[in-house]
C-alpha cells in the first residue's frame, strides 16, 4: 500500500512542481520600503533665441476656365520659386503644401447652383534659417506674385541641449521642493526612488496670418525673433527618513 501511493506521488509530482512554482512566483511579498514616499512634480525651463522661421507661401489665381487658372497659377508660382532660390533658400527648405482647383458658384433663388469660373491655388511651406532676412524676403515673394502668405512660425533647429538643460533644471527644482518638505516633516531626503518624464514641451506662438491681395508690400517687413522656453515636466519619488 506504501509503495502503490509513493509511485503515484512520483507519478504526479512533475505535473505538481510548475504549478506550485508559478504560484510561488505569483505570491512573492512586495518589498517593504522603511520610510516615507514623497511624490513632487517639476518642471525645468531652458530658453532659447528661435533661429529658424517657417512661413507658408502660396498663389490664388481665378480664370473662366480650370485649364487657364490653373496655367496662370503655375507661372506666377514659377516666379515665386525663382525669387527664393535668388534669396539664397536651399531647396530642402521648400516643401509644397497644398494645390487646388475649386469651381466658384452663382447661387440665384429658385436655380441649380452655376459655375462662373475656377479657383486655383498652391502653396509651399518656407524655413528660413536667418530670421532677420525673412521679412524683407516675404516682401520679395509678394512682389514675385505670392498674395496668400501664413506665418512666420518661429522655432529652435537643434533644441538637444536645450532640452537636457531643462531636465536638469527639472531634477534641481523637484530635489528643492523634498527638501523643503522633509524639513517641513521633520525628516530628510534619503534617495530617489524614481523618475518619469512626461515629454518635452515646445510652446510655439500663435501664428499670424496675413492675407495679402495687393502686389506689393511696404519695404522691410520686420521679423522679431524674441525668446522661447523649452519646458520639460517630471515625476520623481522621493524616500524620506
Amino acid at each position: 500500500m506504501i509503495r502503490h501511493l509513493t509511485a503515484t506521488a512520483l507519478a504526479l509530482a512533475p505535473f505538481v512542481t510548475p504549478l506550485s512554482a508559478a504560484a510561488q512566483v505569483a505570491t512573492v511579498p512586495p518589498v517593504m520600503i522603511d520610510g516615507t514616499l514623497l511624490d513632487v512634480s517639476a518642471t525645468g525651463v531652458s530658453t532659447r533665441t528661435p533661429d529658424i522661421a517657417t512661413i507658408r507661401a502660396g498663389v490664388v489665381t481665378q480664370s473662366a476656365t480650370a485649364a487657364a487658372a490653373l496655367s496662370a497659377n503655375a507661372d506666377r508660382m514659377a516666379g515665386v520659386l525663382a525669387a527664393l532660390k535668388s534669396a539664397g533658400v536651399e531647396a530642402r527648405d521648400i516643401q509644397t503644401s497644398t494645390i487646388s482647383l475649386q469651381p466658384q458658384y452663382r447661387y440665384t433663388e429658385g436655380q441649380a447652383p452655376a459655375i462662373t469660373g475656377y479657383q486655383a491655388s498652391n502653396t509651399v511651406s518656407v524655413r528660413f534659417r536667418d530670421i532677420a532676412r525673412s521679412g524683407r524676403i516675404l516682401d520679395t515673394l509678394v512682389k514675385q506674385g505670392a498674395n496668400q502668405i501664413e506665418g512666420p512660425a518661429l522655432s529652435i533647429d537643434k533644441a538637444d541641449a536645450a532640452t537636457d538643460e531643462a531636465r536638469v533644471d527639472a531634477v534641481a527644482k523637484a530635489r528643492a521642493r523634498a527638501e523643503l518638505y522633509a524639513k517641513a516633516a521633520g525628516l530628510r531626503v534619503d534617495r530617489i526612488v524614481s523618475i518619469g518624464e512626461s515629454g518635452d514641451s515646445f510652446p510655439q506662438p500663435p501664428m499670424p496670418v496675413m492675407m495679402m491681395r495687393a502686389e506689393k508690400a511696404s519695404a522691410d517687413t520686420a521679423v522679431a525673433a524674441g525668446e522661447q522656453d523649452v519646458k520639460v515636466t517630471i515625476a520623481v519619488r522621493f524616500l524620506l527618513k
